[in-house]
């Protein structure tokens, strides 16, 4: 058998590197390049989903002078960045045209079951208030509407009202600043704020 045969060559020596990704990649994109070409780099603005292949070589250069906004003016730059946050889908003002005619979702229509959109913010589902949190309101001078931000508000004022370092240390005050304290920790216990 010769050594320079063809079968010889593909059965017994291992082809070099090189060839090998010759066969298996297609040839650079690169003018005047017959690299194996297993790199992409995309193909610009307007082109989405369509690439070049090159070399290593070549995709680096490529890469370093590739700008997706070359040719765009800067208004043109900061409208695609604007869209860009919403994914480029059309958005509208929340209930915008909602009185439009023939619209027949508008603002009267809508399902609110837990008045998340009612004037004036969420309602209050009405609770009943036990004796023992009725007294605990009483000492903060609250009423039973009274709601856990404003009852956490009552109770600060109250406690810098009667510590006794703002008072000069008088007993009456004392006593009346444990009740205060007394009171909001049971609203808290009670899972009342």
């Amino acid at each position: 058998m010769k050594n320079r045969s063809t079968i010889f060559d593909a059965i017994r020596v291992k082809p070099d590197r090189d060839r090998l990704l010759r066969d298996l990649h297609p040839s650079c994109d690169w003018a005047g390049c017959d690299g194996p070409a297993m790199y992409k780099a995309p193909r610009g603005r307007g082109r989405e989903g369509q690439f070049h292949r090159f070399c290593i070589d070549h995709v680096r250069i490529y890469n370093k002078a590739y700008n997706y906004f070359d040719g765009m003016s800067d208004t043109d730059v900061i409208d695609y960045q604007k869209s860009a946050l919403t994914g480029h889908r059309p958005t509208w003002k929340w209930a915008s045209n909602s009185r439009a005619p023939g619209r027949r979702d508008g603002p009267a229509r809508r399902r609110d079951p837990f008045d998340f959109f009612a004037a004036g913010g969420a309602a209050r589902p009405a609770r009943t208030v036990r004796n023992a949190e009725r007294r605990a309101l009483t000492t903060l001078c609250l009423d039973e509407t009274a709601t856990p931000r404003e009852v956490k508000d009552q109770y600060k004022l109250l406690v810098k009202r009667h510590h006794p370092d703002a008072n000069g240390g008088r007993r009456e005050s004392e006593e009346k600043l444990r009740d205060i304290i007394q009171a909001y920790a049971y609203l808290k216990s009670s899972g009342f704020c």
